[in-house]
C-alpha cells in the first residue's frame, strides 16, 4: 500500500516540478507582454486554469507527503521524507504569503513592481520543488 502512496507522491512532485519550471522560465517572464484589459482577461484565465491544474496536484502531494512521513515505506530514509514534507510546507507558505497576494494585485492590471516581485519570490517555490524532486530521486535509489 505504501508503495502506491510513494508512486502517487512521485507523480505529484515531478509534475509540479515541471510545471513550476515552465511557469518560472516561460510563463512569468512573458506576462508583461499583455497590457490593459487584455492583461486582466489573460490573468483571470491564467489563474483559473492554473488553479484547476495545480490545486489537485498540490493537495495530492501534501496528502501523500504527510502519509509517507507518518507511514513510511520500509527501507526508505524517514529523515529524508520529513525534510521533503518541510519543503512542501515551505511551498505552501510561499504560495499563500507571496504568490497569491501578487496574483491578487495583478488581477486589477499589470504592475511591473508586482510582476518583478512575483518572479523573484517564485524562485523559492521553484528551488523547493527542485530539491523535492532530487530528494525523491535519492529516496528511489535507496529503496530496497
Amino acid at each position: 500500500m505504501n508503495q502506491y502512496l510513494l508512486l502517487l507522491h512521485l507523480f505529484a512532485t515531478f509534475a509540479m516540478t515541471g510545471i513550476i519550471w515552465f511557469v518560472q522560465a516561460i510563463e512569468y517572464p512573458l506576462m508583461h507582454r499583455s497590457q490593459g484589459e487584455a492583461f486582466r482577461s489573460y490573468h483571470a484565465a491564467y489563474t483559473k486554469r492554473m488553479g484547476f491544474l495545480v490545486g489537485p496536484l498540490m493537495l495530492l502531494e501534501l496528502a501523500t507527503g504527510v502519509a509517507l512521513s507518518l507511514l513510511p515505506v520500509p527501507g526508505l530514509p524517514v529523515l529524508t521524507l520529513w525534510i521533503g514534507l518541510m519543503l512542501i510546507l515551505l511551498i505552501w507558505a510561499a504560495t499563500a504569503l507571496l504568490s497569491i497576494p501578487c496574483h491578487h494585485r495583478l488581477r486589477h492590471g499589470y504592475d511591473s513592481v508586482t510582476h518583478r516581485q512575483l518572479v523573484a519570490t517564485n524562485w523559492i517555490r521553484t528551488a523547493a520543488w527542485t530539491l523535492r524532486s532530487l530528494l525523491l530521486i535519492t529516496i528511489i535509489n535507496l529503496a530496497p
